[in-house]
């Protein structure tokens, strides 16, 4: 079980114009969905927590895990994964090779690597696709490689961009509920960005709506 992320007097401004301001608790192993018109600051905000936020924009207040501050950490030193609508996979790479580009430094050993790769495989029903290419998975398949590979980093919280949205009705279905059962089980705090009110009723927690 991991801490809650809280974002503490989180304001975000454009040009000295507040997009948003908010304070906002995600307790561990559940979703809290942001909902709002294009142009809110929805994507905006995500960036702001990872540590990705780049003038114009001007953010003040603080991105916290239980009672660390993680303002100001670089993206890399703040354990927070995102997932995108994008899969974001690297081409070049196979299956396996994506997953072992997740995994923590600190699991060292080719064999050990490689079980843990192998056991994440199965965990998301995809044992002996270790060996593809990216380019030759669907949709979903390649969801799933994404989602494992950003839970192999072991974060401390997630966050989803859309994950969803380019997704038929079917799969999204199962989608939703593999992202956050895989997230429950972990205890982590998931921060959702949706357009699709569907989403945010599947994933069973707080709405938050920008620019309402």
């Amino acid at each position: 079980m991991t801490d809650a992320l809280r974002l503490e007097d989180l304001r975000v401004s454009l040009r000295n114009e507040t997009l948003f301001a908010l304070d906002l608790e995600v307790m561990p192993g559940h979703v809290t969905s942001i909902m709002g018109p294009s142009g809110t600051g929805k994507s905006t905000l995500l960036a702001a927590i990872i540590g990705t936020l780049r003038p114009p924009f001007e953010m003040s207040g603080r991105v916290c895990l239980g009672q660390t501050d993680l303002t100001p950490l670089p993206p890399e030193a703040r354990g927070i994964g995102i997932l995108y609508q994008d899969d974001l996979l690297f081409p070049h790479l196979s299956v396996a090779e994506n997953l072992a580009f997740g995994l923590s430094p600190r699991l060292r050993g080719r064999a050990a690597r490689r079980a843990a790769v192998d056991a994440a495989l199965a965990r998301i029903d995809m044992a002996g696709f270790g060996d593809r290419d990216p380019a030759t998975l669907s949709g979903g398949q390649k969801l799933r490689v994404s989602l494992m590979r950003a839970l192999l980093s072991e974060p401390r919280a997630l966050l989803l961009d859309e994950p969803f949205s380019s997704l038929d009705v079917a799969l999204r279905q199962l989608m939703r509920a593999l992202v956050f059962d895989q997230a429950r089980d972990r205890g982590l705090p998931v921060l959702m960005v949706t357009h699709d009110p569907e989403d945010a009723e599947a994933a069973g927690g707080p709405v938050v709506t920008l620019g309402g």
